[in-house]
């Protein structure tokens, strides 16, 4: 019985190391979110018995939700484990209160991810293993999904934004080989007492449906796994399609309207979603997907055409489909101080200006630095001119706007660079002659990047 006991401990590690192995390098860190629970306790077990052969560090984030009663005692507990363990810990009280549309269950996966999301690490490492990946593909089919939802969980993808890498590395693990090891070990770990509420759809499908149809169907939990992995692979070869499709449709950071449109419904569909995951951006259901290209094809160019999906718009300008996040809150009274850096994240107007060194163009660095006390950072009001050569006329900044291209619900958001009352330079557009760098001047460009 030792022996079998030890096998299975045994297995369960081999499962985590084969994880691992092809994704991480020496010296990666990796962030547990630790809940707790069986699941990741385990995890954390088998993550601290790794790190010295595999090379890796580790640090532990408990996300305490506020919705439990006993969400205090949890993350005491957490810190406990990792105290007697020596893991560097920390913890995160968040607020679910934005993300409810998304009922109580999504609500607190949203806000929980996005403070994993917030913290240094290369890896984000989650412990849902077999079982759960049954339940979410049961999910998502009674939500009606498509190919990449009935694929399930991935065992690695990247997170937007963040630069970090997101594992599940139990996810080839059944919950029967996880308590095993468990008991094995002797670890103990919280029960939260939301799974027995059958209210809630997963444990209603965990407790209910899983069991009636594996009375009928012994293997059913392997069939889903196997049916998720075959979509999966249906996933990538749709994903190949749209980014051949996207090739030739985007232009810039948009879409061109005909381009799009001569690839037929569905191939359009395919590529639009795939636009979405690309940019960081939620997928919308098809229904609000064929929306979207109704009224793409529709709409004149003079036309308002915006399509919401979350925190995201979708609008036309002149032929061509954009996809921008919603700005954040900047009055027209905004106003920043400005020192040339090379990367300036401007939160409320939704977007980074940046700034690089290049000789005998851009803005004279000298005569920066010289009124680098007066220069700010302000938003359009209306009326503003720039003469962009030494032999051109003053023109507006409208004009300048349309002759680029740039749509018009964008150029309000775009920051202009002032010393004291003249404006100097639009980013992206151009600098005024009076301060542009002469030949073989060090200079600096600027420009303006809306976040993606």
């Amino acid at each position: 019985m030792a022996s079998s006991r030890k096998s299975k401990s045994a297995d369960l590690t081999a499962v985590v190391a084969a994880a691992l192995r092809p994704r991480i390098s020496q010296g990666a860190n990796l962030l547990l979110g630790l809940s707790g629970g069986i699941d990741s306790l385990v995890l954390l077990d088998l993550l601290v018995r790794l790190a010295p052969e595999m090379r890796f560090s580790l640090q532990v984030l408990h996300v305490n939700h506020g919705i439990s009663p006993n969400a205090g005692n949890w993350a005491a507990f957490c810190m406990e484990r990792c105290r007697e363990l020596g893991v560097p810990f920390s913890t995160e009280t968040v607020d679910i209160g934005p993300y409810r549309a998304l009922g109580i269950e999504g609500a607190a996966r949203q806000a929980r991810f996005e403070a994993f999301a917030r913290m240094p690490t290369d890896f984000i490492v989650l412990a849902q293993h077999r079982d759960d990946q049954v339940e979410t593909v049961l999910l998502n089919l009674a939500r009606g999904a498509g190919v990449r939802g009935l694929s399930g969980m991935p065992v690695s993808r990247s997170v937007n934004d963040s630069g970090a890498t997101l594992l599940r590395p139990l996810l080839g693990a059944s919950r029967q080989s996880i308590e095993a090891y468990a008991r094995e070990r002797g670890l103990q770990w919280v029960v939260d007492e939301s799974n027995a509420n059958l209210m809630l759809r997963r444990n209603f499908i965990r407790e209910r449906i899983v069991p009636d149809f594996e009375s009928v169907f012994p293997a059913f939990r392997d069939s889903v796994v196997l049916g998720a992995a075959n979509l999966a692979e249906a996933g990538v070869l749709l994903d190949q399609l749209a980014d051949l499709d996207l090739a030739v449709a985007v232009r810039a950071d948009a879409l061109h309207v005909r381009t799009l449109g001569e690839l037929g419904e569905a191939r359009s569909r395919n590529a639009l979603r795939r636009w979405c995951e690309l940019r960081g951006a939620p997928w919308p259901g098809s229904p609000r997907l064929t929306e979207v290209l109704r009224q793409a094809r529709v709409a004149r160019d003079d036309a308002v055409m915006a399509v919401s999906c979350r925190e995201w718009t979708f609008r036309r300008y002149r032929g061509l489909l954009y996809l921008d996040r919603q700005p954040g809150l900047a009055g027209a009274d905004f106003s920043e101080p400005w020192n040339a850096e090379p990367a300036v994240p401007l939160m409320a107007l939704g977007g980074v200006l940046r700034c690089k060194p290049e000789l005998g163009r851009g803005l004279s660095a000298a005569r920066l630095r010289l009124q680098r006390a007066s220069l700010q950072l302000r938003l359009r009001r209306g009326g503003e001119r720039l003469r962009v050569g030494a032999a051109r006329p003053h023109r507006s900044l409208k004009n300048l706007f349309q002759e680029s291209g740039i749509p018009p619900w964008r150029r309000d958001r775009v920051p202009l660079i002032y010393c004291g009352g003249e404006l100097v330079c639009v980013p992206g557009l151009g600098e005024s002659s009076d301060w542009q760098a002469g030949e073989g001047e060090p200079g600096v460009i600027a420009s303006w990047e809306p976040f993606r």
